[in-house]
């Protein structure tokens, strides 16, 4: 997957950290609730989210290169704006985000790229929802969509953004219905690419430590840097 992509893809991971009706109350509803009314029980939820960490599939297809790849690692993602994304199938490569910086290590290509991490009024609604100040509700139209093979105790829900945003047309979150928890999320970016993350194993407000957010660029690799500072 192309580095470029795998880091848009990561900015929109994040967002999704979030109605009078509470999650248990959407578990013992029958009929599934209007979209509204789910879009902000997810709200809800999510903003009671510290951190979390889940194992995750990602799988890459379509675009301009017509080209379709998977890949496989962990997570860990902690409030306000700290992630680490480590694949480690088929090559091994470490994304940390620490809130102000974020560092791309391509471990067998010897090379570190160093960027900032975007302010709010330069990026979509996605990476504001990262930072706290965006809303599902507010920022987003709500749909529900028939997927292939979606489990009976899931909801699938196509989210618009009503502002266009630069990295994506449109997002599916796939959630629990039992604990709105993030089962997958679906970004198609506009080269027609079908972006798809598959979580399994995710576990919510684990108390996760800040050093596992910071980065020590190893000697020896080649360091391109976005971030205003001088090599």
């Amino acid at each position: 997957v192309p580095k470029l992509l795998v880091r848009l893809t990561i900015g929109l991971l994040l967002s999704f950290w979030g109605s009078s009706l509470t999650p248990r109350l959407l578990a013992q509803t029958p009929f599934r609730p209007d979209p509204t009314t789910l879009v902000g029980a997810l709200q809800q939820h999510y903003d009671q989210v510290r951190d979390f960490a889940a194992d995750f599939i990602h799988v890459y297809e379509g675009g301009a290169l017509r080209m379709k790849a998977t890949e496989k690692g962990t997570v860990l993602i902690k409030k306000p704006g700290k992630m680490r994304w480590h694949y480690n199938t088929p090559e091994d490569k470490l994304f940390v985000f620490d809130g102000r910086t974020i560092y791309a290590y391509f471990r067998d290509e010897a090379q570190v790229t160093v960027s900032p991490m975007p302010r709010g009024d330069e990026v979509g609604s996605a990476i504001l929802l990262l930072t706290g100040r965006g809303d599902l509700v507010r920022d987003f139209r709500p749909e529900y969509v028939e997927l292939p093979d979606l489990a009976s105790d899931s909801y699938a829900l196509r989210l618009e953004p009503i502002v266009p945003a630069p990295d994506y047309t449109s997002l599916i979150l796939v959630v629990g219905r039992s604990n709105l928890m993030l089962h997958q999320l679906i970004s198609t970016d506009r080269q027609g690419g079908t972006s798809t993350f598959q979580f399994s194993n995710l576990e919510e407000n684990l108390g996760i430590a800040d050093s596992h957010f910071s980065f020590t660029i190893p000697a020896d690799v080649e360091v391109i840097r976005h971030d205003g500072v001088s090599q």
